[in-house]
């Protein structure tokens, strides 16, 4: 459903140590074109269910899959900017029309997916950097990044049409659903109900402050101007998406690491699962569409990613939003921990594979599970009645790289109580990945 390269990892910020020689910098890009495209397939065998609701995954064997492909343009307009373009086209069939799961299993698909192709614009922005002094750093030519050299200290405005994720929550391990981890929960916080359309795109703006090891960054971006829908609500001073993050970089046990805590809150008019089932006549099923008004939706999120070796790496994170009202734009995961590692193939002579494992618990705030139990249905899920257990995911993939520019993943997730009931699964989710990028 969304971009998180939905999905780009804010590879700009650092992409090599402090203290490069002026000689080593790369020569700066005045322009540069790259293109990916990308194919999921998945699918899963028929499971036991004691019922099934109208927002449920179907206990059938299903089959799904997903393409996309994207050019994205970029050039200096000036010196310190750099504009960039995006042009995207996607494809894809979700299982049960995208109903059913917390951590939804493939992040390249679109809430808006369809058999048909259809084309748009993803990314239309402009990044603007004040170097403020200090060790200049390298950065490398790569999809939105021009080539060139960053100063340590340094100032960055990103404005225009993005996604939110290209700029907050950059954990290294679990970011881009194109390269590494597929489930919704695991390429970004899952309780963050970040602003973005039905595709994961949104316009706004973000302010970062780098000094070394320290980066703080803030930035307010459009919300749906309906729950989850495409259309954005272009009333940006009334209806918005803010969050600021603080990240600190260091070095541990001579491996590099960071640690980043977000903080969020979402203004909108949104529906309460408390007004909705106070709304609701007696025996009647609550319909939180029905009670929406001007309300907020805070939450925060904290990540860790760490090197522990030339070959291996960690991941942790952990989100919370206050779970009083509906999902607005992302997941229907309102408490959400994860805990992950990867390992590069060159520890066994494969340069180019990874081998990726990672563990996931989603849950639900208690006026969310009333209003489930009472048979209401949310955006992504709603079985008609509840027997509530946290939704527990394990993700494993290995991705073979094929070439310089080319990798084919193997994936496979076990889901046990998806939609947080006891009552129905556990699901397996086979997948293939194929992922081209230049």
């Amino acid at each position: 459903m969304f971009r998180c390269s939905m999905l780009y990892c804010a590879a700009w910020l650092l992409a090599a140590a402090p203290g490069v020689r002026a000689d080593d910098l790369p020569t700066a890009e005045a322009w540069n074109a790259h293109v990916q495209a990308t194919y999921v397939w998945q699918a899963k065998p028929a499971f036991g269910a004691a019922y099934t609701g109208p927002a449920s995954l179907a206990p059938w064997r299903e089959t799904a899959y997903s393409f996309s492909a994207t050019a994205a343009f970029g050039m200096r307009p000036w010196q310190g900017a750099e504009l960039y373009f995006d042009p995207e086209v996607v494809q894809g069939k979700a299982m049960s029309g995208l109903h059913g799961l917390g951590g939804m299993t493939n992040g390249e698909q679109q809430k808006t997916s369809g058999t048909s192709p259809t084309f748009y614009r993803a990314r239309l922005f402009l990044r603007q950097t004040w170097n403020l002094g200090g060790d200049m750093q390298a950065v490398e030519s790569d999809m939105n990044q021009l080539a060139g050299s960053v100063a340590s200290r340094r100032v960055v405005l990103t404005a225009g049409n993005l996604a939110a994720s290209d700029i907050f929550d950059a954990n290294s391990q679990a970011h881009d659903a194109r390269s590494q981890f597929l489930n919704w929960a695991l390429v970004a916080h899952g309780a963050w109900d970040f602003a973005a359309d039905a595709r994961g795109y949104t316009w706004g703006a973000a302010l970062e402050y780098d000094d070394s090891d320290w980066a703080v960054r803030a930035g307010r971006f459009m919300l749906p101007a309906e729950s989850n829908g495409l259309a954005l609500d272009k009333r940006i001073s009334r209806h918005h998406g803010d969050q600021v993050e603080l990240e600190h970089r260091h070095t541990w046990l001579g491996q590099a690491g960071a640690v980043r805590l977000l903080a969020f809150r979402d203004r909108a008019r949104m529906g309460s699962f408390r007004d909705a089932l106070a709304a609701s006549a007696p025996g009647a099923v609550p319909d939180v569409g029905s009670v929406r008004r001007e309300r907020g939706k805070t939450g925060f999120g904290v990540s860790l990613d760490q090197a522990v070796g030339a070959n291996a790496a960690v991941f942790v994170r952990a989100s919370r939003n206050d779970g009083q009202s509906e999902t607005y734009a992302f997941a229907e995961i309102e408490r959400s921990v994860s805990i992950g590692a990867t390992l590069q193939g060159a520890a066994w002579h494969r340069t180019g594979d990874t081998l990726g494992i990672a563990a996931v618990a989603n849950g639900l705030a208690q006026a969310h599970r009333d209003y489930l139990a009472a048979g209401g249905v949310g955006a992504f899920i709603g079985d008609g009645r509840l027997d509530y257990h946290p939704e527990q995911i394990v993700e494993t993939y290995y991705k073979i790289g094929l070439s310089r520019y080319a990798a084919l993943s193997l994936d496979w997730q076990h889901i046990a109580n998806p939609a947080y009931d006891g009552a129905r699964g556990p699901v397996n989710v086979v997948g293939l990945r194929l992922h081209g990028q230049y």
